[in-house]
């Protein structure tokens, strides 16, 4: 006797006679058979959250269980394709449905029709366990390596001999019955299993300067962007898809504006990948879950996105999880919980917001995989605070479980500053970790420098607020000299052109000369303001205008040395007028 509708609230449905389910198990509910969750038991009672419009459901109406948790399946043909929530295809949607998604349809998220060469790399006799690689298929920018999956090991016993093999088609049977074939299922809400969590000692490069220089994040680690509305989250997050050196990008639009999702699923097909020349989307997966979606599918594209991240780093590979943004998934996380009635915690959040959020960013690492193999997934997610307000829960518990902060400044952005990163409220748990990788990677006082231009961004930060006040003229010029290095720093250094074929991806030898010239040039210049020299000779000739335009004259560490002899000219001739 299968269960039936009792109760409809929005995406909520109520069934009873529920016995045969299970918890997290997926459903389908009434006529139209549309694709649920169940999330709650009592009594013979199924609580189920229904992905896709609820509209024109009837009580009475029968709820199927499918016998098998919401899971992804994971194989090849997911890279440069777009998914929803529930990783249905958008392309196989549109064709069932047009432009608008058809419910209750149910499309493959795998091509079926598509014949794959495979390199067979295990023989019968074999024996294999969890986590080894068996086959490897060459797909678009990367190498896909099937793997045995967790918990399954045993002798080959058989292999098929094929020249091409399609998604459905079995490759090994193994002794005890088990076929391995193209693809595998896993649970979105389960974490795969890994050998070891490995420390973060190495970053995640991206080219934006005030990231790499100043707040850098590691392979493995975790980031939110907050920001209000138009400080650019999303073209940073545009920037790190493009340029962060890792082998797959997953970028999960969750609950964003339609116009705003748009624009990624139509650039991001037409970017060139800087590394290969090709299409970003050789190595880009896209889940789209726009804000008129259905919410709880909102819900579950986060986890449908980390868990095909999860994936690849099993192969090996370093993953970039691109989220944008998180707060929308928490005000769907807030619509169901108002929906089951539940009692509300702050801002009418669900007490269990903070427990959710530190499940999803725990999710990130760098680790040693079943095969022995080390892979990485790092996770960048947005946040999008209501006015601005870095005080409102998701911000603060995001805060709480991610180790670098990359605050986005509404005065900044409106300015056009870009990236609109505010220096004195963001930070980085990374720094120590990843010095002794800068100092042998980059130049061994690359931590001495990045510490003497914070010290005077700082420093700035303090004058700055005088000057609103008293105005600059008031200050002695020592303290003028640091108001004016520090805007070489903010224009010089920190502002980056997305737009730009030069500055939009600013390589770490560059990134550290700039630096160095320009705390180079203001510990020459206070020696002169010391011996009295007035501030308006020390800064006066070409050379601190060519320091404020040297992202974009110079292309490189190379060329940047000429810049760096000019300094030392201007403060040899400095000090020989002087002296006379």
């Amino acid at each position: 006797m299968r269960a039936r509708i009792i109760k409809i609230n929005g995406p909520v449905v109520v069934a009873d006679r529920a016995e045969t389910l299970k918890m997290n198990e997926m459903v389908r509910v009434g006529g139209n058979k549309l694709i649920g969750e169940v999330i709650g038991l009592d009594h013979g009672e199924a609580t189920i959250q229904v992905y896709e419009e609820t509209s024109g459901l009837k009580i009475h109406e029968e709820v199927e269980g499918t016998g098998r948790l919401l899971s992804v399946m994971l194989g090849p043909g997911m890279i440069g394709n777009i998914y929803d929530g529930i990783q249905r295809p958008l392309s196989e949607l549109e064709k069932v449905g047009g432009a608008f998604i058809a419910r209750g349809v149910e499309a493959f998220p795998l091509s079926r029709d598509h014949k794959w060469s495979v390199k067979l790399l295990k023989e019968v006799g074999d024996e294999v366990e969890e986590g080894e690689v068996y086959a490897e298929i060459k797909e678009r920018g990367i190498v896909h390596r099937l793997m045995v999956p967790a918990g399954i090991s045993g002798k080959i016993v058989k292999k098929v001999e094929k020249e091409e093999f399609t998604i459905d088609d079995v490759l090994y049977i193994l002794e005890n019955g088990t076929e391995l074939g193209m693809y595998q299922m896993w649970p979105v809400r389960i974490p795969r299993p890994v050998k070891k969590k490995l420390p973060s000692k190495i970053p995640l490069v991206t080219g934006q300067r005030v990231i790499d220089t100043f707040f850098p994040l590691s392979k493995g680690g975790t980031a939110a962007i907050p920001g209000g509305f138009g400080t650019g989250k999303t073209m940073l997050q545009h920037q790190l898809a493009k340029w962060a050196n890792a082998d797959v990008i997953v970028y999960i639009g969750c609950g964003e504006r339609g116009n705003e999702m748009t624009e990624v699923l139509t650039e991001f097909p037409e970017l060139v990948d800087p590394k290969t020349g090709k299409p970003l989307m050789d190595r880009t997966i896209l889940i789209a879950n726009t804000s008129n979606m259905p919410v709880s599918a909102r819900e579950a594209s986060i986890y449908t996105g980390i868990t095909i991240a999860e994936y690849f780093r099993d192969m090996g590979y370093s993953v970039a999880i691109m989220a944008d943004s998180t707060s929308r998934w928490a005000e769907a996380l807030r619509e169901l919980s108002g929906r089951l009635e539940e009692i509300p915690a702050e801002e009418g959040y669900p007490a269990y917001l903070s427990s959710r959020i530190a499940a999803f960013y725990e999710r990130a690492g760098r680790v040693i995989t079943l095969s022995g193999e080390e892979g990485s997934v790092t996770v960048i997610g947005a946040v999008s605070p209501p006015g601005g307000d870095f005080s409102e829960p998701v911000t603060t518990h995001t805060k709480r479980y991610v180790k670098c902060f990359w605050a986005l400044d509404r005065e900044l952005a409106y300015s056009r500053h870009y990236p609109a990163i505010n220096w004195n409220t963001s930070y980085s748990g990374y720094v120590e970790d990843l010095k002794e990788w800068f100092v042998k990677s980059v130049d061994p006082s690359w931590y001495d420098y990045r510490s003497k231009a914070m010290e005077l961004l700082a420093e700035d930060g303090r004058l700055q607020e005088i000057i609103k006040i008293m105005g600059e003229d008031v200050l002695p010029d020592m303290q003028k000299l640091i108001v004016g290095i520090a805007r070489m720093i903010k224009v010089g250094l920190l502002q980056q052109n997305a737009y730009s074929e030069i500055d939009s991806y600013c390589p770490l030898d560059k990134q550290f000369k700039m630096l160095k010239i320009i705390i180079d040039f203001y510990e020459k210049a206070r020696e002169f303001v010391e011996k009295n020299v007035a501030l308006s000779e020390i800064l006066k000739g070409s050379v601190v205008s060519k320091l404020m335009r040297m992202k974009e004259d110079y292309k490189s560490a190379e060329e940047l040395e000429k810049l760096e002899r000019e300094v030392h000219e201007h403060f040899g001739k400095l000090e020989k007028v002087y002296k006379e």
